[in-house]
């Protein structure tokens, strides 16, 4: 099945009224593919009930199809007729506010269309890489799994759902794509609160590092110093390990609380179940200092003074190589090296969130058994 990349324009949904006439004719399809019925009459002059298919001029003809009251499947059987997207609410807001700018969205599609992708079934064979930027539509999974709707606050519909433990765990863990813009957490002034680019990291950390380690170089032997910042690094991946597995990860032990689904969701929930967006992938600095000031002061307490300010250094710049990592393993093409890595982590969202908890590498996965093999079962999906 060969495949074709195309580049179509968005369109907002009081455009495709003002194409609802027997002689202007567009339609969509999963209220998001729009297609334009004359070209689509033009080349095909000798169809039947032409007439049933003009009755739905500016509508949404999904329904239809599905039941099959208009059997003219080679409108979409390919992208021939097809001639843009339907914005949804969020992306007429915040791209179509200029009016006189003409937004593209691309696409990928195959020669016969009838392939779709559903993010939030786990498979054996990881995605291609094109499927990961195709926006769920929002709608249909609400109506499908009843969870959360994606165009409201997410952290109140926590707060006051009736959900099971069973039954929020199976579904915060399957993915959904928002698009490339963020999902609304709190829906108030706090939102900016929650998004953090991925430079800020660095910017942050990286001069603490640089601090720790001036002053244990300064006040101590040098190749003591690099080994023990070496040491602290090595320690920093048994603490990402065990923070992801142990901590993120206490799906578990979760207790039925609603409360508790929103403290998960803040930790770790909101990225695998939207493991995608590029503006929650990387650690707010207050959360990091919250986990991270119990650790600061056990070193402190455990080692001499220049030992803890080399080794709390080289622990602070495995954390920011981490997180610098994780938002790249999502994001990026990575270098040959690196692909086996992005493969293992990526497999850890889209077909087994129990396993594969090193970021960085997997070498603490092997040593605890917790490694994804190629022939290692998907996570099971409890409610459909």
């Amino acid at each position: 099945m060969s495949e074709t990349s195309k580049t179509l324009e968005l369109f907002p949904a009081i455009k495709i009224t003002e194409h609802s006439t027997p002689d202007d004719c567009w339609v969509t399809v999963d209220e998001r593919k729009i297609y334009d019925v004359n070209k689509f009459l033009k080349t095909n002059k000798d169809l039947n009930n032409i007439d049933i298919l003009l009755n739905f001029a500016g509508k949404d003809i999904t329904k239809e199809l599905t039941n099959e009251l208009i059997t003219f499947n080679s409108l979409t059987e390919n992208d021939d007729f097809l001639i843009g997207y339907l914005a949804t609410k969020l992306e007429e807001e915040e791209l179509l506010a200029n009016k006189n700018h003409k937004v593209e969205v691309d696409i990928v599609s195959n020669e016969n269309n009838k392939e779709t992708f559903d993010s939030t079934t786990f498979v054996k064979d990881l995605p291609t890489e094109d499927k990961l930027s195709i926006a769920t539509n929002y709608k249909k999974d609400f109506e499908k799994h009843h969870f959360l709707d994606l165009e409201k606050p997410l952290l109140m519909q926590l707060l006051f759902s009736d959900f099971t433990v069973d039954f929020y765990v199976d579904q915060v863990n399957r993915p959904r794509h928002f698009g490339k813009k963020s999902a609304p957490l709190f829906g108030n002034f706090l939102e900016p609160l929650s998004l953090t680019p991925w430079w800020v990291i660095p910017v942050v950390w990286l001069p603490v590092v640089i601090y720790h380690f001036s002053v244990a170089w300064r006040n101590q032997n040098h190749f003591l110093t690099i080994f023990l910042f070496g040491v602290g690094v090595f320690v920093w991946t048994f603490i990402e390990y065990s923070l992801h597995r142990f901590v993120f990860h206490f799906d578990n032990w979760l207790p039925q609380n609603n409360l508790a689904f929103v403290i998960h969701f803040l930790l770790h929930g909101c990225h695998h179940y939207l493991p995608m967006d590029p503006n929650r992938l990387v650690m707010p600095p207050a959360l990091f200092i919250i986990l991270c000031t119990p650790f600061y002061w056990l070193v402190f307490k455990a080692l001499p003074l220049y030992w803890a300010y080399a080794g709390f250094a080289g622990g602070l710049f495995g954390y920011v190589y981490y997180d610098e990592c994780h938002y790249w393993l999502h994001h990026s093409k990575m270098p040959k090296f690196m692909r086996k890595l992005k493969k293992f982590h990526l497999e850890h969202h889209y077909k087994n969130y129990e396993l594969a908890f090193g970021i960085t590498s997997w070498f603490w996965d092997n040593v605890f058994g917790t490694y994804l093999y190629n022939d290692s079962p998907v996570s099971p999906m409890k409610y459909e």
